[in-house]
């Protein structure tokens, strides 16, 4: 939906819906949502241009799903490498662990190698599409002040300073966040002593589509396979080895001649030290102003979802700021962002602090000692299994937020999680991605009942015009008898047998999913009208009602 105020682009900047601090993905993931449902939007970018360099390279299932909903999936596939393989190896480069996972039960491979400069490339030109978003380059915000009705934001820019009225700022400005400190919001944790070495390569000397992570006490070090041709490596610096080496060529040669048969003939791309952070802010809000990405969190890189934590922070966070803005939700829904990303992202800190420490030991017994547990622990079918799924990385699960829990009746609840993404069948079409049916905004799915039906008349009307889309599942043997089709429903046929699966383990078979496609609440179809109505009163409060702030407020607080 487009916008129609002048106030989206133009010399003044006066008066905008939301300012977003940073051009990098999450904030330009964050600027395709709001542009998508038409809110004003302008992103500020110190820098004169996307960073050009390889940075993260790793994309997970969960943020491809999220390009997928802001339709940009069909541009940044080229730029991947899926179904990654992560082998984990000892100082003789022998094997001790692998990661490779196969389920794509949310649409995706769960591990995809990316080049993040050309994927980063996609998602800004992805809002040529927006007449309501605008992106200026060269612009360095130097005061924001919360007024209360909005915030004031001085920004300098090539031509000289501006002054900026927005109703909301995020701050996706990185570790070193001008927004979070303008929040006065601390920063916890800690930082790693150690440091590490960087290199991107161009014509990958190797050529191998892996990643092989060497757990070696002389020098930890890491070889990955980036999409079109560029082969990232990276080094352990020891205590004695100043920064200043990583200038070095001859440094550079002795850190890859032993994984490189001609180290001189490489073609780097560029060079840089790292030092790895665990950090976390101690508010994502304060007042009209918020933090996603970087600027909220940082991790070390071992389990890549440094990327993929900032791409969830923007899939959670984009559509309660638009329906807050477009008047669809009271504003103290935002207050679930904080209440649900923080327990997940502080989940893949530790997460990835704990990998790091397993492989990075410079005490050969240490590295002996760990080798052997490992090792034994492999040889555990179960474990072996885990591993190898990836079972182990947190998933999101919301026991507080945007979710009502208690009229379930499934053992474990499905509320507050992430639903399955299927291939299904519709009447025009063989194939589709249940998302792609699901639409932009709030669904109402049902297996094996007729939605109209089951909420009723009255609850059916108010989630219509709340702009939800209705969908009945049932088996694809069923796709083709017609006597319960309604025009307000769209039937899907379970193609694959998944979605049956999925509701073979529930006792609930009425789902609400939210935009972000988390089960906002889930019943047993009589629940369905008791259910509907609840949510519909926290999410779309009707004009003279209650006050909606309690309502929200009251879903922030555990589940009874």
């Amino acid at each position: 939906m487009p916008c129609t105020s002048a106030s989206c682009s133009g010399p003044e900047m006066a008066d905008i819906d939301v300012l977003i601090v940073g051009a990098g993905p999450v904030g330009l993931t964050l600027a395709n949502i709001l542009g998508a449902a038409g809110v004003r939007t302008l992103v500020v970018e110190e820098r004169a241009t996307l960073i050009d360099y390889p940075r993260g390279v790793g994309l997970d299932d969960e943020s491809l799903r999220t390009f997928q909903s802001i339709g940009l999936i069909e541009q940044i596939l080229p730029h991947t490498t899926p179904n990654q393989i992560m082998r984990f190896v000892d100082a003789r480069r022998r094997l001790l662990a692998e990661i490779a996972p196969t389920d794509t039960s949310f649409g995706w491979p769960k591990r995809n190698g990316f080049v993040q400069p050309l994927v980063d490339a996609e998602l800004l030109a992805g809002l040529d599409r927006f007449p309501c978003v605008e992106v200026r380059w060269s612009a360095a915000v130097g005061s924001c002040a919360d007024q209360g009705t909005h915030v004031e934001v001085g920004i300098t820019t090539a031509t000289g300073p501006a002054l900026v009225r927005a109703r909301y700022v995020v701050g996706c400005d990185g570790g070193r966040s001008v927004t979070r400190k303008a929040m006065g919001v601390s920063f916890d944790g800690t930082t790693s002593p150690t440091r590490w070495l960087v290199v991107d390569i161009a014509a990958d000397p190797l050529g191998h589509p892996n990643i092989e992570v060497a757990a070696d006490p002389a020098r930890p070090n890491v070889s990955v396979s980036i999409a079109h041709g560029i082969r990232r490596f990276e080094f352990m610096i020891h205590d004695d080895e100043p920064d200043e080496l990583a200038e070095d060529p001859a440094f550079v040669a002795r850190m890859t001649a032993p994984l490189v048969p001609y180290p001189e003939r490489l073609d780097i791309i560029r060079r840089r030290v790292y030092t790895h952070h665990s950090r976390i802010a101690g508010a994502f809000r304060a007042g009209r102003m918020l933090l996603a990405g970087d600027a909220a969190h940082l991790m070390p890189v071992w389990q890549g979802q440094g990327y993929n934590s900032g791409i969830r922070d923007a899939a959670n966070l984009g559509w309660k700021l638009a329906a807050v803005v477009t008047g669809r939700a009271d504003a103290t829904l935002l207050d679930s962002y904080d209440i649900e990303r923080r327990t997940h992202a502080r989940a893949m800190i530790d997460l990835s602090t704990l990998v790091g420490r397993v492989i990075s030991p410079t005490d050969r017994r240490v590295a002996a000692v760990r080798d052997a547990l490992v090792r034994a622990a492999a040889a555990i079918p179960p474990v072996r299994s885990y591993v190898l799924g990836m079972k182990f990385k947190p998933m999101p699960r919301y026991d507080r937020g945007a979710v009502v829990h208690r009229w379930s009746r499934s053992e474990p609840s499905p509320v507050g999680t992430l639903f399955v993404q299927p291939v299904v069948r519709t009447r025009t079409r063989p194939e589709v991605l249940l998302d792609d049916v699901l639409g932009p905004w709030f669904a109402v799915l049902c297996w094996n009942n007729d939605p109209r039906a089951v909420l009723g008349d009255e609850v059916f009307a108010r989630w219509k015009s709340f702009g939800a889309r209705f969908v009945a599942a049932r088996p694809v043997a069923q796709l083709p008898w017609a006597e319960q089709d309604h025009d307000d429903v769209t039937l899907v046929g379970d193609r694959t047998g998944a979605l049956k699966r999925w509701f073979d383990g529930q006792a609930d078979s009425v789902l609400f999913l939210r935009p972000d496609r988390v089960v906002a609440g889930s019943s047993i179809a009589q629940f369905a009208p008791e259910l509907g109505a609840e949510l519909l009163d926290t999410f779309a409060p009707t004009p003279g009602g209650p006050d909606a702030a309690g309502r929200v407020l009251r879903l922030a607080q555990p589940s009874a």
